[in-house]
């Protein structure tokens, strides 16, 4: 298993290195894992000049799988937008192909009243968002900021989709749809953008190819309601890359804490990057106070998805949820009664129940 380890800005590093402690455990257990480090992000532009350096293109594009920590630091808001860490993130998605970003919002029982909602609303709460990755209004040109006749500014973005990009996500989606409850609910915003009557129309047609998932339909106003309202109604959401980021991690306020998600972005072949859902946190930077459990399952999801070893992946996960039956709570996700610990205490917590 070749695995290119991206730690990234902010708390990337100190969570990556609680990840890593855990393949460093499965490895010394006789799987066969290899290691290379690189830059992604502003760790890249401090390095190379480049959110994404060439040599960390060459590492991804050669590795079986890409662990990344989060990008994105305030000392970099000032630079030119190529040069920005998101750029270096949107770059590496789009250079791999990882068009199928998939983010679970599950909550575990532990930690039923760590979430924002009622737990009756939450309790057994098992979603699977599905968000297109490499296309939309982040990647669509023209874009840009231009000056009027009248001398006005005006900034552009343009919101797009061909039917390929929305057919091979479609595929995803309904496969996933049916190893689960065999539901899946596609959100768009169709009643006003032609671009969401077109995402529609090609859903609707694939979903001919798999008549034993029920199909439905809502519109993204609707569902970001739906999924504070009863979130149980949904098992797998399909949607487009922007109303995928926002739904997302509204979802992740459900679990008790967007640093509880983990993520995959896959290729057609599955080969994907791994990574916890939320981003650098740099206010909390090098404090040891960060949640390494989402990255930790995001190896889960890698184990699951890239390497199809579905008994490591059931392993990990099960060695998260005795940390959290054991009462043991990063800051973000503490209650009363509980025992608080550190990025690195919880690391090693997971580590030993392995």
């Amino acid at each position: 298993m070749k695995i290119a380890v991206l730690p990234g800005d902010g708390i990337g590093p100190e969570i990556v290195t609680q990840a890593v402690k855990v393949l460093e455990a499965l490895r010394s257990d006789g799987l066969k894992i290899e290691m290379e480090y690189a830059h992604l992000g502003g760790a890249g532009y401090d390095a190379a000049g480049d959110p994404f350096p060439p040599a960390t293109e060459k590492l991804a594009l050669a590795a079986d799988a890409v662990l990344l920590g989060a990008v994105g630091g305030y000392q970099y808001d000032t630079l030119p937008r190529p040069m920005r860490p998101e750029q270096g993130l949107l770059r590496i998605r789009k250079g791999l192909g990882l068009f199928a970003n998939l983010r679970p919002a599950m909550v575990y029982p532990e930690l039923v009243n760590a979430s924002s909602l009622k737990p009756e609303l939450v309790s057994g709460l098992d979603i699977m968002i599905l968000r297109e990755l490499t296309g939309d209004i982040y990647f669509g040109q023209p874009r840009g900021i231009r000056q009027l006749p009248n001398g006005e500014r005006q900034g552009f973005d343009t919101m797009l989709y061909s039917e390929s990009e929305i057919r091979r996500v479609a595929h995803v989606g309904f496969q996933i749809a049916l190893k689960r409850n065999k539901k899946m609910c596609s959100v768009d915003k169709a009643n006003v953008l032609d671009t969401s009557m077109f995402w529609r129309e090609i859903v609707t047609e694939v979903a001919k190819e798999y008549p034993a998932v029920d199909l439905s339909h809502m519109y993204v106003d609707n569902a970001a309601m739906q999924l504070v309202r009863a979130p149980k109604q949904f098992d797998v959401i399909l949607t487009g890359n922007i109303f995928g980021d926002i739904l997302s991690d509204e979802a992740s306020m459900l679990t008790g804490s967007i640093g509880m998600l983990p993520s995959a972005s896959l290729d057609a072949h599955n080969k994907g990057l791994y990574e916890p859902c939320h981003g650098s946190a740099p206010d909390i930077a090098g404090k040891d106070i960060a949640n390494p459990l989402a990255t930790i399952l995001s190896l889960a999801m890698m184990m699951r998805y890239t390497f199809v070893r579905e008994d490591i992946a059931q392993r990990i996960e099960n060695a998260v949820r005795k940390v959290l039956q054991q009462g043991m709570r990063t800051a973000d996700i503490y209650e009363a009664g509980m025992q608080k610990v550190g990025c690195m205490a919880m690391g090693d917590a997971v580590v030993a129940s392995l």
